[in-house]
């Protein structure tokens, strides 16, 4: 399993997923760069990394596991090297499962820049005009609880958009659900229902209810994981479409 792992890793080194990776938590910093100028008064650290975390959970985290759940399938789908992988003498489910690592790993990477890469925005913002110097303390733990939080809570999107780009070898299917999950968690922010809908689950750890948070909590993260175990179970017994 550990080879099976590493050759995934350096396919993802030769591909655009780095790039990926690093784009949507630095598209996250400079907003809260720019928008922290326009203020006059200094905020709480809490407020600044809040809010980073809601962009993150809310639009960018959705949209980043559909790009990268698309890109990691069409690794396969486009030289369609699928044949000769399947051919290989190792167990089939160790290639999804090796590529359903790799996904959260990258998932979890992208959640650790977010937060260094909002530090260092505010930090930067504060040292060109100092009057915002942020108050209060910047809470390490506390913010990395909930980026965790965050990130269990998404493994049941995680899923989906994983086991939709293995199966079809068009990107579209994959894109069109990724797109569509996204469109309908943003114009029904409000819905009490949302809590079920997997493309909200994860801003739902920044809900008041606590009801709310361990409901999404439980049901991204265990059901994630269960689909996660389906997902494997059925790709590596069918053929790709």
């Amino acid at each position: 399993m550990l080879a099976v792992l590493s050759v995934e890793v350096r396919k993802l080194n030769r591909s655009l997923a780095l790039l990926l990776a690093l784009a949507a938590p630095t598209l996250i910093a400079i907003f809260v760069f720019f928008n922290m100028l326009r203020g006059k008064e200094p905020q709480p650290w809490e407020m600044y990394l809040q809010s980073s975390t809601a962009i993150w959970a809310f639009f960018m985290l959705p949209m980043s596991v559909t790009a990268l759940t698309a890109l990691v399938a069409q690794m396969e789908h486009g030289p369609r090297a699928w044949d000769h992988l399947r051919c290989l003498p190792l167990a089939r489910w160790k290639l999804y499962a090796a590529k359903a690592i790799c996904v959260l790993a990258a998932v979890a990477i992208m959640s650790v820049l977010n937060l260094a890469l909002t530090w260092g925005a505010v930090t930067l913002a504060s040292t060109i005009k100092p009057v915002l110097v942020p108050t209060g303390v910047f809470d390490l733990g506390a913010q990395a609880v909930l980026l965790g939080k965050v990130l269990l809570s998404a493994t049941l999107m995680i899923a989906i958009q994983f086991w939709i780009a293995l199966r079809f070898s068009s990107f579209v299917p994959a894109l069109a659900v990724g797109i569509g999950g996204t469109f309908f968690s943003v114009v029904a922010t409000s819905a009490k229902q949302g809590v079920f809908f997997p493309w909200q689950m994860p801003i739902n750890m920044l809900a008041v209810e606590p009801w709310r948070v361990t409901t999404a909590l439980v049901l991204g993260g265990g059901l994630g994981l269960v689909m996660l175990m389906l997902a494997v179970a059925h790709l590596s017994r069918r053929e790709v479409l």
